[in-house]
């Protein structure tokens, strides 16, 4: 029941980044080969053309181990192995460093405005150099798995129609050109279970970015600018997965999404968050230390907003398993948090990897299976007329008993990081994980509502959930 939450003293989390990256290993590039060949055979694709560019290219990484930073690029694949990358001219030289072993293929047409574009062949052959051609059925992967009701999902593209047209027009049989996004993520994606040596690799990340919001909200006070707060946010060199977030009071002003030298007030609302390869951490409460010192019409705000939060991601974090169905926790969310009353309007949680949503398994009537090896933001966002936001969006794993002991035997620091975060959520904070759920850093469900008091935060009195 909400009256077993509650708002008091509560030793904070220990930051636990190791500050040191985890590659990912041959073997674990290998096996991922492995794994998109196979879907290849099992979807009857015969060549596999993969798109990308800075923001949308993690399926291209996926199997490279690079984004081609400020061009684009494709990988194409085909189905005996033989695989080519068409790069531009500032990307062309990484080729030979790529985890996939590769023919590359210059294309000019991919490099920045007014670089040299000069070459023997127009698109039309470059992609013909690449074994792109007819006779086969040919997928191409953007970012985007498609999965509207009312359209024709196999034949939305989220690649430039410069280059699918080009596709279409050598493969000479449009109907044979697909959209294949879903070789990676979404039901049977590839990308959506991880191995150890992948776990390990992605809780760098979300560790980072969990220990980098303690320290941002540590500092937290009257008069602390936003930029400083941003600079606490972002750390190491690592390339952030979102826009980095640190607001207090009105948002967007002029647009603006950044942040400025606008100094916290009192009673003012503040919005944190912070992304990388791995996993997100975000944040959002007041600038008080105590509720009277909020305007007097939202000095419930703790009862009225965050507690019917903190119930329902305690529902998230005690019941989610593998083998349930997505539908199953999104109405376990829908019983404690109602969206007629709370306005969530996206989903209550999605996986993660090297881009901060890939994709997910929990929606309405979702009949996917939630499996051992998934990666998950606890993402819900309630929103109530009048009171500002609530937030402790982390990252967690689910893990069967078979991955748990892999990671025991070849992870040893990381067992004992996730089962010291594990001890943590259930003795201080109130709630008994479900046995499948690993935390990848050290702030899971840990909630200041009220950002100046640096001692309180929210927690269950006893261990068990309203559903």
């Amino acid at each position: 029941m909400l009256e077993d939450i509650v708002y008091r003293q509560v030793p904070p989390p220990k930051a636990d980044c190791t500050q040191i990256p985890v590659m990912l290993t041959d073997a674990t590039m290998a096996e991922r080969l492995k794994k998109v060949l196979s879907r290849m055979e099992e979807e009857r694709i015969d060549t596999l053309v993969v798109y990308a560019d800075l923001e949308h290219g993690n399926n291209f990484e996926y199997l490279t181990g690079f984004l081609p930073r400020f061009e684009e690029a494709l990988l194409v694949l085909h189905a005996d192995g033989q695989a080519f990358m068409v790069m531009g001219n500032e990307n062309l030289n990484k080729v030979p460093s790529a985890r996939l072993k590769a023919t590359a293929v210059h294309a000019p047409y991919f490099s920045l405005p007014n670089q040299p574009m000069a070459c023997e062949k127009d698109l039309l052959g470059i992609l013909q150099e690449a074994g792109i051609g007819s006779g086969v059925r040919i997928g191409i992967a953007g970012w985007k798995n498609f999965t509207s009701r009312y359209e024709d999902d196999s034949q939305l593209f989220d690649v430039p129609a410069y280059i699918v047209d080009r596709i279409r027009q050598l493969a000479k049989d449009p109907g044979k050109v697909v959209n294949a996004t879903y070789l990676f993520i979404g039901e049977k994606g590839v990308r959506c279970r991880n191995n150890v040596n992948e776990i390990e690799h992605y809780e760098f990340g979300a560790a980072l970015a969990s220990d980098r919001m303690l320290a941002a909200m540590d500092r937290i006070e009257a008069g602390v600018s936003e930029l400083e707060l941003g600079g606490l946010l972002n750390a190491c060199g690592q390339k952030n997965s979102v826009v980095t977030i640190a607001a207090a009071g009105k948002r967007f002003v002029k647009a603006n999404l950044y942040p400025t030298d606008h100094k916290v007030e009192l009673g003012e609302p503040i919005s944190l968050t912070v992304g990388y390869k791995g996993g997100l951490s975000s944040r959002a409460g007041y600038a008080a230390e105590r509720p009277d010192q909020l305007p007097e019409e939202i000095r419930d705000y703790v009862d009225v907003v965050v507690k019917p939060y903190f119930n329902a991601y305690a529902v998230w974090l005690e019941h989610a398993h593998c083998g349930m169905k997505g539908d199953e926790l999104y109405q376990l969310i829908e019983t404690a948090l109602p969206k007629a009353d709370y306005h969530w309007s996206l989903c209550p949680g999605h996986l993660t990897a090297d881009e901060e949503w890939m994709s997910s398994p929990i929606y309405e009537g979702s009949q996917e299976v939630l499996e051992s090896g998934m990666l998950f933001q606890i993402d819900i966002i309630p929103s109530v007329k009048g009171y500002g936001g609530t937030s402790a969006e982390s990252t967690v794993a689910l893990a069967d008993g078979a991955l748990k002991e892999e990671i025991r035997q070849q992870a040893p620091a990381l067992w004992e990081r996730i089962m010291a975060r594990r001890e943590y959520i259930q003795s201080q904070l109130g709630i008994r994980l479900h046995p499948d759920i690993l935390p990848l850093c050290s702030t899971v469900a840990y909630l200041r509502p009220l950002l100046f008091d640096k001692q309180k935060a929210m927690m269950m009195c006893q261990q068990k959930t309203e559903l």
